[in-house]
């Protein structure tokens, strides 16, 4: 048998590049990660959050905005912060906000391609909802792929990355995470997958959320592009 004399996070990357075979579950955040952020997806979704915050407060669109980006910083997402300060419902909400054409999303047969190649299974982790994550792998054709959504719905409404969600998503799929690994583009979203033990890849792009509480030691690979990732793993 042959050593490795390398740091934990050598080792850990040395798995998953060379041994993916070790790896039964990967699981994937949705929104900005399996499609691209330079896609106008989620942006729409942020405008339709802004129409939802001015109807429910009868506010002008840069009062909504502020109140908006205001709730996200504070508590994670913009709904978790109007549950919490506002009593908002938050099915109304979600089924307001993720109303949208996901038309623009092209069908993407690499993607599915590279996922369909990879061993055990797949889940999505998402703090959106299962139909929207639905709708949205439909479009890019890769919806048959997957195991299972955990969603906000699941989560209790509590998002990404409260550690007590990530424990129900692990217990739910019975998840091993000695032989698990997390792709998320935002990377405080790793943080507690990581102190579970399920080796974290970051895909980092160049939006203000997506390095915001970076923490190094948390992530054991940081990756520019989910697709060329996936094809030299």
């Amino acid at each position: 048998m042959v050593r490795c004399h390398c740091s934990k996070k050598e080792a850990i990357k040395l798995m998953i590049k060379s041994m993916k075979d070790n790896i039964n579950t990967w699981i994937f955040d949705l929104d900005n990660t399996l499609y691209d952020v330079g896609t106008d997806l989620f942006a729409k979704v942020s405008r339709r959050m802004t129409v939802f915050i001015q109807n429910a407060f009868q506010l002008d669109e840069a009062a909504a905005k502020h109140l908006q980006k205001d709730m996200f910083l504070k508590y994670g997402t913009t709904m978790r912060g109007l549950m919490v300060e506002h009593d908002m419902d938050p099915e109304e909400f979600l089924h307001f906000v993720h109303d949208i054409d996901v038309s623009d999303l092209e069908p993407d047969p690499v993607l599915e391609k590279l996922l369909g190649g990879l061993p055990g299974r797949r889940l999505i982790f998402t703090n959106g909802s299962v139909p929207h994550a639905q709708r949205v792998t439909k479009q890019l054709g890769i919806d048959h792929l997957f195991e299972g959504i955990f969603d906000i719905v699941a989560a209790e409404f509590v998002p990404k990355p409260d550690p007590t969600i990530y424990e129900l998503m692990v217990n739910k799929y019975r998840v091993d995470t000695r032989k698990s690994v997390m792709i998320d583009d935002m990377a405080k979203n790793l943080i507690p997958a990581a102190n579970l033990g399920i080796s974290t890849v970051w895909l980092r792009h160049d939006k203000e959320w997506s390095a915001k509480d970076f923490s190094a030691e948390h992530i054991d690979e940081e990756i520019g592009d989910l697709k060329s990732w996936l094809a030299n793993v």
